[in-house]
């Protein structure tokens, strides 16, 4: 079929960071019924996205693995190649969020989004990145960005999310202006409120403040993320690279 030739992800190998739930877990499945083989890197097992995975007739793995470490990074992209042999597709989701006033959060806890959401993404793209390069395929990463790269979110102070955020939109502008010669293309993608854990559970105060600020009067789904980030792993993008796909409900154009 035709939309097949241009979405499929028959054949290839997509790797997932933070898929045991929330949006990485929907993408994940998403990616799987795409046709890709996915492999799901977390902290905490994955037990839930492999079964739902596997009940849609896809197939997937799970390898411990702690993004801010390179050593379990590097180890986890060396199994995949010794299973699958490639890696073409990453969706770098990992990620945290504090709602802490700046003077009350202390320097260890502002490095610790940083580590997770940018120095994370960082190393996982560096090290599927140089195997790509290694091994001449032309892949596809797409680093989880945020509207709280572009905008300042209120009420809630969040000053670690979203300069972790920002990052994460240059550093994939950089890279993809590097790893352009070798076919590798990297895109960033900036949803606005999902309805997951991270914003669900928050305090009720804040999801009240928040709804008369969104255009379209509710949260998005994590469903709602799949056909972004599909167009960005598969080859019908492949003159799409150094762009930011602004997922938000027009949140951000206020």
């Amino acid at each position: 079929m035709y939309l097949d030739e241009l979405f499929g992800l028959t054949g290839k190998v997509a790797v997932v960071t933070g898929g045991g739930r929330g949006i990485g877990q929907v993408v994940a499945i998403g990616l799987a019924k795409a046709g890709a083989k996915v492999v799901i890197l977390a902290r905490s097992n994955a037990d839930e996205t492999l079964a739902k995975i596997r009940e849609a007739g896809g197939e997937a793995m799970f390898i411990s693995t702690d993004v801010t470490k390179e050593e379990s990074v590097d180890a986890a992209m060396q199994k995949i190649m010794v299973t699958y042999g490639s890696v073409d597709v990453v969706f770098n989701n990992a990620g945290i969020c504090l709602h802490k006033d700046t003077f009350e959060a202390t320097i260890e806890e502002f490095r610790n989004v940083l580590d997770v959401n940018l120095t994370g993404e960082y190393i996982v793209a560096r090290a599927a990145g140089k195997i790509m390069k290694e091994n001449n395929i032309k892949g596809s990463i797409i680093n989880m960005a945020s509207m709280s790269g572009s905008i300042v979110n209120i009420p809630q102070w969040q000053c670690s999310y979203n300069a972790s955020k920002a990052g994460v939109m240059h550093m994939t502008k950089s890279l993809a202006i590097e790893w352009a010669d070798y076919g590798i293309r990297v895109n960033s993608l900036s949803p606005g409120y999902i309805a997951t854990p991270m914003s669900v559970d928050t305090p009720q105060e804040l999801k009240d403040a928040w709804a008369p600020l969104m255009p379209l009067h509710r949260m998005g789904t994590p469903e709602e993320l799949i056909p972004a980030v599909i167009y960005l792993a598969c080859d019908a993008s492949g003159y799409t690279t150094g762009s930011d796909i602004i997922v938000d409900g027009a949140y951000s154009c206020r």
